[in-house]
């Protein structure tokens, strides 16, 4: 994946990965900016999905994006 000149690597407070790209915001407390695959983990634990799902679904759409 080609990172444009203009995009910034941030660190994600959650998961301490490298990311780049639009962030998300933390469910958590509203405030602090988290990596994409962060914010996903979130949206699908609120709904009850389990943490072994939660990766499945990050496979497949890491899998979507690669093209």
């Amino acid at each position: 994946m080609k990172i444009e000149a203009n995009e910034r690597i941030r660190i994600c407070p959650r998961c301490s990965k490298a990311y780049h790209g639009a962030p998300a915001l933390s469910r958590a407390d509203s405030e602090t900016i988290i990596c994409p695959d962060c914010g996903t983990r979130e949206a699908l634990e609120s709904i009850g999905v389990k943490p072994s799902e939660q990766e499945e679904i990050l496979e497949t759409i890491h899998r979507s994006m690669r093209g």
